[in-house]
């Protein structure tokens, strides 16, 4: 980062405020003297995909994330405290107990290194504790489709002179938008650099997408996958896709969202249509007697949930193929249920019936999550506090969504007492498949009526402390797909409840004999 001359003189406000002392592992604040201590921080995706392109060179004239009053720049006036313009904060919360290290390793989802923080002005603010400071890098660049992604420098030698036209798609490039792009080429005498935005669970399909649409595209067109994470405000996201544009060497961006500051022009899409030829041109081109209507987005996913073929006036086979590995049909996606209910609501045996008719009638693989077996290995060793529960549930849930991504069925029957651990698992499922999720809303004294093992006697005397329903609290959804009450439903009827709603979702067919 072009990092202040001011750093050192960080003024605390309402807001933020300068931490000046180090903070130990076990919460206390110890003496700021002592040698350089190091921690580490673990990130997540859209902290990973900042620092990759911080050490890619793609923020410039960022270089490390910012301190305090930086960000307080940004927010206001979109301006870092230089004036130099910069459209979003890049900011890294941290853990209370690294913030007073003085370097901190950033390591991706397997635990390896991938980059350094020199933490040089931590601050704080209401939603918790952040690093600031350069970022250096650790070991070779790492990240997906590495391979493809040469730091913005080597791009912007290798780029011809002359106008640059940038666009950073985030869907596959059909005819309409290969011909808004070749237009818009042709008028500026342009260069085309795609910058596919990696993001999402799968961002390699998407890139396979864009590389099919090469040979549509003007030649010698320049491809380089960036994993861009899309900012929660439209506008300073589309700013800040044009400094990385900017960065990679483009003097033009192809944009739906005008700007009033960018860094480079910024073009809007021109509009093309259908001829009576199948061909899209300019509107300009084209009587209004001899447009054909196009296909709408809503259109387009019916026929992609179906399976059915994409017209050849609309995309060609092989953008068409990585199109429906993207969006395959509803039938052929991964989903996963999740029940959850009392102890003794009947979940087990719902979940066990509900495998039973999928490995009948379904063409998927199906795992069984049930709540009581993966305690015994998946969740060995935790116990039954809160905190405990909610790791036994995420557990859960990033199975099931493993299983999801893959394409198989993912039965759950977990107590799963929380909504923000359902809610997480719902998350984490919905990104890459279908999710149901089902309440096994047995009333509590049916629960306890079938009781075989005693735990509600035993909860009720005492000896079971943390006990959901009894001395342990349930919350109870307010967002379940399905609810059934066992007491007063037989387990077929029950299980053929959950199965209309998966055909309902399209995700299973009729079957023979249902």
């Amino acid at each position: 980062m072009v990092w202040p001359e001011s750093q050192h003189e960080l003024k605390p406000t309402s807001r933020q405020q300068r931490v000046e002392v180090s903070v130990s592992a076990n919460g206390t604040t110890p003496q700021p003297t002592g040698p350089q201590r190091r921690a580490t921080h673990l990130l997540d995706p859209a902290e990973l995909a900042d620092v990759e392109l911080l050490l890619d060179g793609a923020f410039p004239p960022l270089s490390g994330f910012l301190p305090g009053d930086e960000v307080d720049a940004v927010r206001t006036r979109r301006r870092l405290r230089g004036g130099a313009p910069w459209p979003d904060p890049l900011t890294l919360r941290i853990p209370v107990e690294a913030a007073g290290a003085d370097e901190i390793e950033l390591r991706d989802a397997e635990g390896a290194p991938v980059a350094l923080v020199r933490n040089e002005s931590p601050w704080a603010d209401e939603t918790g504790m952040h690093a600031a400071g350069p970022v250096e890098p650790v070991g070779e660049p790492t990240g997906v489709l590495r391979g493809l992604r040469p730091p913005a420098a080597d791009v912007r030698a290798k780029l011809p002179p002359g106008p640059v036209l940038a666009i950073l798609p985030e869907q596959p490039l059909h005819h309409r938008e290969l011909a808004q792009v070749r237009a818009l080429a042709a008028e500026h005498d342009a260069h085309v650099l795609v910058l596919p935005r990696m993001s999402g669970p799968r961002p390699e399909l998407l890139v396979q997408a864009v590389l099919a649409a090469e040979p549509e595209l003007p030649p010698g067109t320049t491809t380089v996958p960036v994993p861009l994470v899309r900012r929660a405000d439209p506008e300073r996201d589309a700013a800040l896709t044009a400094h990385v544009a900017a960065a990679y060497g483009a003097t033009h961006l192809l944009s739906p969202h005008p700007l009033a500051r960018s860094p480079i022009e910024v073009l809007e899409p021109p509009e093309v249509v259908r001829d009576q030829t199948d061909r899209w041109r300019l509107a300009t081109q084209v009587a209004p007697a001899d447009r054909r209507p196009g296909l709408s987005p809503e259109r387009l996913r019916e026929l992609l949930d179906r399976g059915e073929d994409l017209p050849s006036w609309f995309t060609t086979p092989a953008i068409a193929a990585q199109q429906r590995r993207m969006h395959p049909p509803l039938r052929e996606r991964g989903f996963t249920v999740l029940f959850t209910g009392l102890s003794g609501a009947g979940k087990s045996t719902l979940a066990r019936a509900l495998r039973e008719a999928l490995h009948r009638h379904d063409h998927r693989a199906v795992t069984l999550l049930d709540g009581d077996v993966v305690r015994r290995t998946l969740c060995a060793g935790l116990g039954f506090s809160a905190e405990d529960r909610s790791r036994n549930v995420r557990r859960i849930g990033f199975v099931a969504a493993e299983v999801t991504r893959h394409g198989g069925a993912a039965i759950c029957a977990p107590i799963a007492p929380y909504h923000a651990d359902r809610e997480a698992v719902r998350r984490m499922v919905a990104a890459v498949g279908g999710f149901a999720l089902v309440h096994v809303a047995t009333p509590l004294g049916e629960c306890e009526r079938r009781d075989r093992k005693g735990l509600y006697r035993k909860a009720r005397a005492g000896l079971l402390p943390e006990f959901t329903g009894v001395s342990a609290p349930y919350e109870v959804p307010d967002d379940a797909d399905l609810v059934l009450d066992t007491s007063g439903l037989s387990q077929d009827a029950a299980v053929g409840r959950v199965v209309e709603l998966l055909r309902e979702r399209g995700w299973v067919g009729p079957w023979t004999g249902a």
